[in-house]
């Protein structure tokens, strides 16, 4: 392994501005991120209330450009703070932030928040963890099933974010994966990323509970995700995280069934297991989530990547309705056998000591 004075430089998002509310700066977390801005040269605007006024241009493009390069700094109302089930992820989500600064062109978030995508970081993290406790023992996924009781009660930070790709300016992941090092209870933070500065999280006291999963995909399939850490420079922070003592995690996704997949993805199961490979008391878990849309979201990226050449045409997909009454386009059953049959296999003989957690 490379040594760290020899790594790369990190892909570090720096938005052109930042908004903080009246509320937000009420709390210290909210100040101190203002401050980091400020002291990075970013542009620190107070704003009189706690409405967001954006004064976005007319233009659709040039307004989806502003959002993405804003930072609000907010206050999460009560209702951000009743955590909601994640499954097949977590027990449930706890939201330290909410948008994301990357440029993914099939982006989970597009259609599911309302509004400009800026992304909003939340100042009343300590109101956020306190009521954590309240939901130990209490979930479906991992607090029930035998399978992944060993993980304790989960709460998954990267719902609604990359909680990596902000935490240069936050610092909210830091604190998080402290508060849970310090919690005495049988519960897990987990977060996956698309990013790899992990060098403010390898000395943090995790006690071994918080898992970092690297989001991966092929080369040929990464060029979707703009604005992101190279898959190899993610793959080496999986590394750092393992040697540091986290438990770790690849989540590949969105597996796209493009030609070529076969090899494309092949090479990326070998990648990842040279970059494990001896890594002491490795503790890895896999999740396999293939790519799917919705009309809402193929409209809203469709506006905003109008020249990605991700294939959302239809083909060799299928209708399949959420438990929320709405449609989503999935892989036809034949593309998604093979799909699985494929990965199953390779993992188990690439990565034997993975724990497969889940496909969907």
């Amino acid at each position: 392994m490379a040594l760290a004075t020899d790594l790369p430089r990190p892909v570090v998002w720096r938005p052109r501005r930042l908004l903080i509310t009246r509320a937000a700066r009420g709390f210290a977390h909210g100040r101190a991120i203002a401050a980091r801005a400020g002291a990075a040269g970013i542009d620190v605007i107070e704003l009189p209330g706690d409405r967001l006024t954006l004064d976005l241009p007319d233009d659709p493009r040039r307004a989806y450009a502003a959002a993405k390069a804003t930072l609000a700094v907010t206050v999460a109302p009560p209702s951000k703070r009743r955590l909601q089930p994640i499954a097949p992820s977590a027990d449930w989500r706890v939201d330290l932030a909410e948008g994301c600064p990357a440029h993914c062109s099939y982006c989970y978030l597009a259609g599911s928040l309302q509004g400009p995508p800026v992304t909003r970081v939340y100042a009343n993290l300590e109101e956020i963890l306190a009521v954590l406790p309240d939901h130990l023992g209490r979930g479906t996924v991992t607090s029930r099933q035998r399978a992944r009781a060993g993980e304790g009660t989960t709460f998954e930070a990267s719902c609604y974010t990359d909680p990596l790709a902000l935490e240069p300016l936050t610092g909210s992941l830091s604190a998080a994966i402290a508060w849970f090092g310090r919690w005495q209870a049988e519960a897990q933070l987990r977060f996956t990323t698309k990013f790899a500065d992990v060098a403010p999280l390898l000395a943090l006291d995790h006690n071994g509970r918080t898992r970092m999963r690297a989001s991966i995909n092929p080369p040929a399939f990464a060029r979707f995700e703009g604005g992101t850490a190279p898959v190899a420079a993610r793959l080496r922070a999986l590394r750092r995280m393992a040697d540091a003592g986290y438990p770790v995690g690849l989540t590949i996704a969105p597996i796209i069934a493009a030609p070529g997949w076969e090899s494309a993805y092949d090479a990326l199961i070998e990648d990842a297991a040279a970059a494990l490979a001896g890594a002491p008391d490795l503790d890895l878990t896999v999740e396999l989530i293939t790519h799917r849309y919705t009309a809402t979201s193929q409209a809203v990226l469709t506006s905003w990547y109008p020249g990605s050449s991700l294939d959302m045409t239809g083909r060799d997909r299928t209708t399949k309705r959420t438990k929320f009454g709405g449609e989503k386009q999935v892989y036809d059953a034949a593309t998604m056998r093979a799909l699985r049959s494929f990965f199953e296999a390779r993992l188990a003989k690439a990565l034997p000591a993975a724990r497969l957690l889940y496909w969907t």
